[in-house]
């Protein structure tokens, strides 16, 4: 076999059966062995319509199947267009496999046609990068590079391979390896330590992220969460780590999490962290952050404990053992929080996320309300997809998720175009579940090409438009901290999506009442293949609450302010009047 060929054979024997990608000059040896490839029903190629796409699905395949998610293009713009779709794969440590022509050896330096320092770019995005030299480091390359994408803390790794090396003869196969897998112990002493802060805490709370569903360790996180009672909060990755029935959840913490996590954790006095970095959009001012709580940090990467805050106890390892052993501690003798949980109980009650009613059958749709409608119709194990912006937040914030799996969200880097792409990832890792693509007007602008992609397989994906004519996130962060001063956010010139859907020829909806909003969702989730939902929403709404930039989560401001902030504004213009 020559390179090229062995790249996909080492594909088949990890049974990686979906890649995405798109051809050109340096990667042409690749796209010439898939063709025998799949001719004895070899990998499975999907051709998207721009490279960031291909990226972006692999991404969105890795998220919701938890498998590795393989990219391919050429040389320089096709290596540059991944980038920022590896890079949000970086952020989220999602597991992937970039694999990218380069020009032919000789011509490496020489500022060749398409030539790009690919190792170089991408060394602060990527888990580990290589830029192959032979033909016979492939089969070594190939095999670390799909172990080190799905160990540990996950992420992309990038392969780098010249055209004359893809097309080289591989003469030699690796050594067999006969290191062990290196594998977590466990210290009883330091889980003996955390279980006694645990039972000396009264007002403890768990607070979970996205390192749950990365190491699988669902299972074992409903089973400590149900052991210990703890009330619990989540970061926007974390979202349905609890599961959809936990009584116990407050809900998302942070920029625009609910009053109830908020003050929760405000409150609280002993703070479990379970597979999350402390990140900033969660913590607000880090100082400022559970003042009063002593800090459990449970984490696979050593790099995050202690990074931002000091942990009074740290534990690294895999998840699953660490809260498997928590559980077996606590046995069945309940921690003596009661009152504690009958409080956060009361916040969720009073200071949860709640969407409002508006009896008027003719008023505009609400995103709240849409999207609390739309998590109440859409089948239990429905994947959602979405881009980044206000439509974002809401679903974050209304929708009730069952598996953090079935939440693809741009978390670290908040790419806008993600959802689009990630849809299209997910519904070939699950070809028969129902996935819903829940965007922006500006958001899916910037993929709207990957229309072609549904078409040209038939994916049965459900496309829902939220379109406010503008950069709905930015206009509101204009209006609440910089006077209202609009800048180039208006999208009022927006393309007719419903005829934009027809030239894919995707049928189409439109909607702009509210008594409107339960038949579309019906109508989309009804129809057996790709559906559009146009959903025209105002202007104006915006996502609340929200914590002003540089200060603590318990400065939560909400729509109370936003209508005294307008109070001002207008008498301000009355007096210079």
């Amino acid at each position: 076999m020559n390179a090229a060929q062995h790249i996909l054979d080492t594909l088949r024997r990890h049974r990686i059966e979906t890649v995405f990608g798109y051809p050109g000059g340096c990667i042409m040896p690749l796209y010439d062995a898939l063709v025998a490839d799949q001719a004895v029903g070899g990998v499975e190629h999907v051709l998207c319509r721009h490279e960031q796409a291909c990226a972006l699905a692999a991404d969105g395949y890795a998220r919701a199947s938890g498998k590795v998610g393989v990219c391919i293009a050429t040389s320089g713009p096709g290596a540059t267009n991944l980038i920022t779709g590896v890079a949000n794969a970086h952020r989220d440590s999602i597991p992937m496999l970039v694999i990218t022509g380069q020009v032919p050896s000789g011509l490496i330096g020489t500022d060749a046609f398409q030539e790009t320092d690919v190792l170089g770019m991408t060394l602060g995005i990527v888990k580990h990068s290589y830029l192959v030299t032979t033909a016979d480091e492939i089969p070594q390359v190939m095999e670390e590079a799909l172990q080190l994408a799905a160990s540990g803390r996950p992420g992309p790794v990038w392969v780098d391979i010249p055209k004359d090396v893809l097309l080289a003869e591989v003469a030699h196969e690796p050594e067999p390896s006969d290191r062990a897998p290196a594998t977590d112990t466990l210290d009883l002493d330091t889980i003996d330590a955390a279980i006694a802060m645990l039972r000396e805490a009264r007002r403890p709370l768990l607070y979970s992220g996205g390192g749950i569903s990365l190491a699988n360790a669902e299972t074992a996180f409903r089973r400590f969460a149900t052991q210990s009672g703890l009330p619990n909060v989540v970061t926007l990755k974390g979202i349905g780590n609890p599961g959809r029935d936990n009584s116990d959840q407050l809900g998302m913490l942070g920029l625009h999490g609910s009053r109830a996590a908020n003050i929760a954790v405000d409150s609280c006095d002993l703070l479990l962290v379970v597979g999350a970095r402390l990140d900033d959009r969660a913590t607000g001012v880090l100082k400022t952050f559970a003042p009063n709580a002593r800090l459990i940090h449970i984490d696979t990467d050593a790099a995050e404990l202690n990074k931002l805050r000091p942990a009074d106890l740290a534990l690294r390892g895999d998840l699953n053992i660490i809260l498997d052993a928590l559980a077996d501690g606590l046995g069945e003798q309940p921690l003596a929080i009661d009152d504690w949980r009958e409080q956060c109980r009361t916040w969720r009650k009073t200071h949860g996320f709640q969407a409002a009613i508006n009896e008027d059958p003719h008023a505009p749709i609400s995103g709240p309300e849409f999207i609390r409608q739309l998590s109440g119709i859409a089948p239990r194990e429905a994947i959602v997809a979405c881009d980044v912006g206000q439509h974002q937040m809401w679903v974050a914030q209304y929708f009730n998720f069952d598996h953090p799996r079935s939440h693809l969200t741009s978390g670290g880097l908040g790419t806008m175009g993600f959802g689009l792409p990630a849809a299209i990832g997910a519904q070939f890792a699950f070809p028969d579940r129902p996935v819903i693509n829940v965007t922006g007007d500006g958001s899916f602008m910037m993929n709207a090409q990957e229309l072609a992609t549904i078409r040209r397989h038939n994916l049965p994906i459900k496309l829902v438009i939220m379109d406010n004519q503008c950069l709905g996130m930015v206009r509101q962060q204009q209006e609440l901290f910089y006077g209202n001063r609009e800048s180039q956010i208006n999208l009022d010139d927006n393309p007719d999506f419903l005829a934009l859907a027809r030239a894919f020829d995707i049928p189409s909806l439109q909607i702009s009442r509210s008594d409107q909003v339960r038949r579309g969702i019906q109508t989309i989730l009804a129809y057996d293949g790709p559906m559009l939902l146009h959903v025209a929403i105002d202007r104006a709404e915006n996502v609340w609450p929200i914590v002003k930039p540089g200060a603590s989560n318990r400065e939560m401001l909400d729509a109370t302010h936003s209508q005294k902030q307008k109070n001002r504004q207008d008498q301000h213009k009355e007096n210079v009047a």
